[in-house]
């Protein structure tokens, strides 16, 4: 079965020592160990102004600094904002308040060095690229060796070649990773608009006087408009002539 252990990057130093083939079988065993080095961190940091336009609900709307309105959506319940010295909610804030924003962002290079170490008994060896290792739970693992890899065998130095069947060996294995931790701080203040300048002192007052409405004049009644003279008197004495004969000659029958 492949191991992790089958490609051996560089700095792969093997340790061998040998034993007669009946000493007792040894206590294999895989340990890792894991160390970080870290390097100079640099620090970036970025201010970004804006003034409140609009605020409904959870949405806002900020005019930044070049003239652009951004908006905000479902800010939440529970995000804060130092304005003057106070910590204000999303519904507290009002138009015309300033907004100032600073990103802090903290890049730190390191170096994760990780150091494996096996040991086990050759079982078969294959020059020059494979060494096969019976561990600890009589499971045989194959390695593949680097090129130029050397063996310390009784304190001399020797290569892949000298290995023989039932040594026991050491193998170390390093590898170092290099990475960038990246860090960013937020922090959000706010300032309330100022207010209104105070009016000068000979500055004239106007004092509104409230006066009593004046009740309506009363509408005189329209006169009844005369009626155009159509006619003239003549007709009614004329009239008044017919019923008075009338009249005489009822009187002078009766006297009959």
């Amino acid at each position: 079965m492949q191991s992790p252990w089958i490609t051996f990057l560089s700095r792969w130093s093997i340790a061998a020592a040998i034993f007669l083939v009946g000493t007792t079988v040894m206590t294999a065993q895989v340990k890792t160990t894991t160390s970080t080095t870290a390097g100079t961190s640099t620090k970036e940091v970025k201010v970004e102004r804006a003034v409140v336009e609009h605020v409904s609900g959870n949405d806002v709307w900020v005019k930044m600094e070049d003239g652009t309105v951004r908006h905000i959506s479902h800010v939440s319940e529970s995000a804060r904002i130092n304005v003057d010295g106070k910590e204000i909610g999303v519904h507290e804030l009002k138009p015309g308040m300033k907004l100032e924003r600073t990103i802090t962002t903290t890049t730190t290079p390191q170096t994760v060095t990780t150091v494996q170490t096996v040991t086990g008994k050759v079982w078969h060896v294959a020059p020059p690229k494979t060494v096969i290792l019976t561990l600890e739970n009589g499971e045989n693992q194959q390695f593949t060796v680097p090129d130029g890899q050397k063996f310390t065998i009784n304190g001399q130095e020797t290569d892949v070649w000298h290995l023989k069947k039932g040594m026991t060996v050491s193998a170390t294995k390093v590898v170092e990773a290099p990475e960038t931790v990246v860090a960013h701080q937020r922090q959000l203040t706010g300032t309330a608009p100022p207010p209104p300048p105070p009016l000068p002192a000979d500055a004239p007052v106007l004092i509104a006087k409230a006066e009593p409405t004046p009740a309506p004049a009363a509408v005189p009644a329209a006169e009844p408009a005369a009626l155009p003279k159509t006619g003239s008197p003549v007709p009614l004495i004329g009239l008044l002539g017919l019923l008075f004969c009338g009249a005489s000659f009822s009187l002078r029958r009766v006297l009959r």
